[in-house]
């Protein structure tokens, strides 16, 4: 990563040029909330990423020397644009935006006259440097250049500025006071105002209802090219991300919701670039295959899910647990697709375990074998990817309510295998029992995610409440005096 030194220059009217990491804020500077006073110094990432009553961020200080933000332009082969949004972009930045600021684009090895053009406006804006990759991929070049940005709210949009720029005063807002983790453009909402083709139209609603459904994301729109992230919230998930080129969004996003992180949308006002040299249908197959890899990455517990939860979620509001708070796995819909998903993995390799069994063993016992094998998996897979639980708390309970529930199961498929070998007088055919415990295993499916939602992995509150005068204890009720 290469970075092209900015020309030299009066600043406008901020202090824009790059600063290390402020230094820890004095404790008599810090209001008896926990949040820093106008003026003091930012705590810095790692200082503590909670604070204040309820786990709530601190407001980040907007008079440190450090540019306040910092905007990445990922670009790739853009000579043509390039120059023209980033002259956009810096002139709105200098008449809208209060605070300090700094424009970073990114050359991801572009082969024709991008970063000479990207060098040109730089030796003319101060506010504007280079970086130079070696290799291509939005999500390596905004990973490097967010990892060493010292800016404490990070964003990024595309080259060719289709989302209407008056939305980035919304997008930041929560981010510097506090009140959200990550803000992202949304082109999906009602109060969204969208001109683009019916081809781009169906395939970003498509992929959006499929993470909605599959993985249980609650944002709207992951590919809108207009988002902001907190830098203390970036440095702790942006090492556990693995895409580097368009599926960066919805993976950064996945992660922050299944970490307890606050993402805030902002309707826009987008319009379409007729010539983008984006390939949306190959774009799209390869946001399908980064699914399927983020879902194993999750399942398979590569990301440390529950480390990353505990250090940066959120904590319960005063006088309430996170289980009076919070329903993990999302809505019913979601729950019944992904119950759904596994259910069917599950039934086919139910299947393939009972030929396999039937043809050295009698039916019961072959029905027996391929339900015990599958039970154990389909419980742990609905466990994490269903009802969104993490970690290894409860697992045991789990997994034995779970056999329980395999028993209820047991009982329906081979109550129906008895029936059909009863009915029939002899050994029926294979088909038959084939379909017989086929169609009885689809009711012992319904059955199953009934007691999962209902029984197993019903959230109970069994967090202990907090004694009083420890962090997000109840305030003590006061006694009303006696007459």
């Amino acid at each position: 990563m290469t970075f092209t030194d900015q020309a030299t220059g009066t600043l406008p009217r901020s202090a824009a040029t790059p600063a290390g990491p402020a230094a820890p804020p004095d404790p008599s500077e810090l209001a008896p909330s926990g949040f820093a006073l106008a003026g003091a110094a930012d705590p810095g990432p790692f200082a503590g990423p909670m604070a204040g009553p309820g786990g709530r961020r601190s407001a980040i200080d907007t008079h440190a020397s450090t540019p306040l933000l910092d905007v990445t332009i990922p670009v790739f082969n853009e000579e043509r644009d390039l120059e023209a949004c980033l002259r956009r972009l810096h002139a709105y930045l200098l008449g809208a935006f209060p605070h300090s600021f700094r424009i970073t684009v990114a050359d991801n090895a572009s082969t024709d006259g991008t970063l000479k053009a990207a060098e040109r406006v730089a030796r003319e804006l101060r506010e504007v440097r280079v970086v130079h990759m070696a290799d291509k991929g939005r999500g390596n070049a905004l990973r490097s250049v967010w990892l060493a940005s010292p800016s404490p709210v990070l964003a990024y949009m595309d080259v060719d500025l289709s989302t209407d720029l008056s939305a980035l005063g919304p997008l930041l807002a929560p981010l510097i006071s506090g009140h959200s983790d990550l803000a992202i453009g949304t082109r999906l909402t009602r109060n969204s105002r969208v001109v683009r083709g019916p081809k781009r139209e169906f395939i970003s609603r498509g992929y959006n209802f499929l993470l909605q459904s599959l993985m249980g994301a609650h944002f709207s729109d992951a590919q809108c090219g207009f988002k902001a992230i907190r830098a203390d919230v970036a440095r702790q998930l942006l090492p556990h991300t693995l895409d580097d080129a368009w599926f960066f969004d919805t993976e950064l996003l996945v992660l922050a919701e299944k970490c307890g992180l606050r993402v805030h949308e902002v309707p826009v006002d987008w319009t379409d670039d007729p010539d983008s040299s984006v390939d949306i249908v190959q774009t799209a197959l390869a946001d399908l295959r980064g699914m399927a890899r983020l879902s194993r990455d999750l399942v398979s517990g590569r990301i440390p899910v529950p480390d990353l939860r505990a250090a940066l979620a959120r904590g319960p509001l005063p006088a309430a647990s996170r289980a009076q708070e919070q329903s993990p796995g999302g809505s019913l819909f979601g729950q019944l697709v992904r119950f759904g998903s596994i259910g069917v993995a599950s039934t086919l390799a139910y299947l393939a375990i009972f030929l396999l069994c039937r043809g050295i063993m009698d039916p019961q016992l072959a029905n027996f074998l391929a339900l015990l094998t599958t039970a154990v998996a389909n419980t742990a897979a609905n466990r994490r990817f269903t009802f969104g639980i993490q970690g290894s708390s409860q697992a045991a309970r789990h997994h034995f309510e779970g056999l329980l529930v395999f028993g209820i199961g047991l009982a329906l498929t081979s109550g129906a295998l008895a029936l059909v070998h009863a009915a029939s007088g002899t050994a029926p055919d294979r088909w038959l029992e084939l379909l017989t415990v086929t169609a009885a295993n689809l009711a012992a499916t319904a059955v199953k995610f009934l007691l999962f939602r209902l029984v197993v992995f019903r959230h109970r509150p069994s967090d202990p409440v907090p004694a009083p005068g420890a962090p997000d204890a109840p305030f003590p009720a006061q006694k009303r005096p006696s007459k």
